[in-house]
């Protein structure tokens, strides 16, 4: 490996934010990029008519409800580093896309609001991250405001989410009374000053907790309980160790208010520090180091009329080994054909550019590959298979009709093209007289994403109808699923088949499949076999 090689790699961060809707994820997603020069103005979440809209959503779905329900790609440059940010939803009915991504990343930045703690949504998405043993960085948003209390907050980062947690910087005051950080690990305060109209004056670095102008801006009693709570972590809470941060054991913890700024350069700063270079993957039994020389990468995502005036389709590449060049040819691996890699590019929101060479941990679309799926291998290494991207049980069931048979035709191009996204999984119930599809999701938002895009972008109207399902087990022994007939399914089951043919069991809710579970005597999986194994060895 060159060493032009090695640096490219080295300077590479490759990251998503998770968080539960409303936390700040979209905020500090865009003040980072506006520290690192990507925009010159930052955008608001709830962005009125009269500002932009953010720049990481791009579906017009998004910006009518001023959240994010897809997930992008935005790259940029800061202090050295190219960083490669993943955008994840954050919405409370997000997809199993957003868990598709944090299979390409090498690291997550947690937000979580300080007022609120932890929430449903963010333990999912923390465990899907500690499952692959990816590095997680805290960042307690909204200070700010009225808040809990800091060491609660921290108490409930170790217990809830059973990980160490070591706060980097610590608040002094909260609310309307925050004034400042303390970076305890380099015993430096950083003072904030609120003026006229909401806004702070940049930070002001004063050294330590004994200075002066700090005893002027703030409040005898704020001051002592900073102190004593600084005093207290000090003697009480987990010692800081690179190597834990690196294994995802121990979450490095920042505090701050995205929305002005407060903290935020101080985390991006640390966790360019802290987080890891690109990392290995698995193929097979084999682990591909970053440094392997041959190209390899795999699919990750697949998203089509990003730019609806083109129609086209972008397949979603994580780059894992090797250096990737315009016109290269790689290896589908999943077909064994060669493809000619000519239409790459780097996305930034709506914006894209021709990529000419990329580097591991890089994020490039292919455009216009229709053959290509989720999961997919491309490598000039036709030893390289990677299995990366596992399914998650949907939660929600509901069949799809077609009210306009006069436009079936775009109906089920729009629907199979949806399908291969992996927007939502389907099945089908044999048996049924109307081969109706049966769609399964995360979260029932994604229905409406599905009606909205059929009907946006391939004019196919839609009936959406609910289905009585709230769980799909797959069998640990497929040949499980013919020891038994219909009569011993038992009320509230439904035998079915899945996209890849596989045998699956549906429920109506918990109670019957635990029922079913005793009484057959067989082992369900809340996942396919292979990605139930899988996952469980990265734990």
């Amino acid at each position: 490996m060159s060493l032009h090689h090695k640096h490219q790699i080295d300077r590479r961060r490759t990251f998503a934010i998770i968080s539960h809707p409303d936390a700040g994820k979209t905020t500090l997603t865009e003040k980072f990029l506006l520290y690192g020069g990507a925009v010159v103005l930052a955008g608001s979440v709830t962005a009125r008519k009269d500002q932009r809209a953010t720049t990481s959503d791009w579906m017009e779905l998004e910006r009518k409800r001023g959240i994010s329900i897809s997930s992008t790609v935005l790259q940029f440059d800061y202090r050295g580093y190219r960083i490669n940010l993943l955008d994840t939803p954050g919405h409370k009915d997000f997809s199993e896309d957003t868990y598709r991504v944090l299979t390409a990343v090498d690291a997550a930045v947690m937000v979580i609001d300080a007022a609120k703690g932890i929430e449903a949504e963010t333990r999912k998405l923390f465990e899907v991250c500690r499952q692959r043993g990816v590095p997680i960085f805290t960042f307690i948003n909204k200070m700010d405001r009225p808040t809990r209390d800091p060491l609660g907050l921290i108490d409930e980062l170790e217990t809830v989410l059973g990980i160490h947690a070591y706060p980097m910087n610590w608040p002094i005051g909260a609310g309307a009374e925050f004034r400042g950080l303390f970076d305890r690990r380099n015993s430096a305060l950083h003072l904030f000053e609120r003026t006229p109209g909401g806004s702070f004056k940049a930070p002001v670095e004063i050294g330590t907790l004994d200075h002066p102008i700090l005893r002027e801006r703030v409040d005898a009693a704020t001051l002592t309980e900073a102190e004593e709570q600084i005093g207290m972590l000090d003697i009480a809470a987990a010692p800081f160790d690179e190597a834990a941060i690196g294994a995802g054991t121990l979450s490095p913890v920042f505090f701050g208010s995205a929305m002005n700024n407060f903290g935020v350069q101080l985390l991006l700063d640390r966790f360019l520090e802290l987080a890891p270079p690109p990392t290995s993957r698995r193929a097979g039994s084999a682990s591909i180091q970053p440094s392997h020389q041959p190209f390899s990468g795999f699919v990750f995502k697949i998203q089509a009329n990003m730019d609806p005036r083109h129609r086209d389709r972008i397949a979603f590449v994580r780059i894992v080994s090797g250096t990737f060049t315009r016109e290269m040819s790689v290896t589908h691996m999943q077909s064994g054909r060669r493809l000619r890699l000519s239409n790459a590019q780097t996305l930034f929101g709506r914006d894209r550019e021709t990529v000419e060479t990329a580097y591991p941990g890089d994020v490039v679309g292919l455009v216009g590959t229709r053959d290509l799926r989720i999961g997919d291998t491309l490598s000039e290494d036709q030893s390289i298979v990677y299995d990366e991207i596992p399914r998650f049980a949907p939660e929600c069931f509901a069949y799809l009709h077609n009210p306009a048979p006069a436009q079936y035709k775009r109906f089920s191009q729009g629907l199979a093209q949806l399908l291969q996204e992996g927007v939502v999984q389907s099945f089908e119930l044999p048996g049924r007289a109307q081969r109706v599809p049966l769609l399964a999701a995360v979260g029932p938002l994604q229905f409406e994403i599905v009606q909205y895009r059929l009907e946006s972008e391939y004019g196919a109207p839609s009936r959406l109808e609910r289905a009585p399902w709230v769980m799909v087990r797959w069998f640990e022994d497929p040949d499980d699923a013919f020891s038994f007939d219909e009569l011993h399914l038992g009320s509230g089951v439904a035998r079915a088949v899945g996209a890849e043919g596989e045998p699956v069991l549906l429920f109506r809710d918990e109670w019957s499949e635990r029922y079913f579970q005793q009484k057959a005597e067989v082992t369900l999986l809340d996942r396919p076999a292979r990605d139930h194994d899988r996952l469980s060895v990265n734990k």
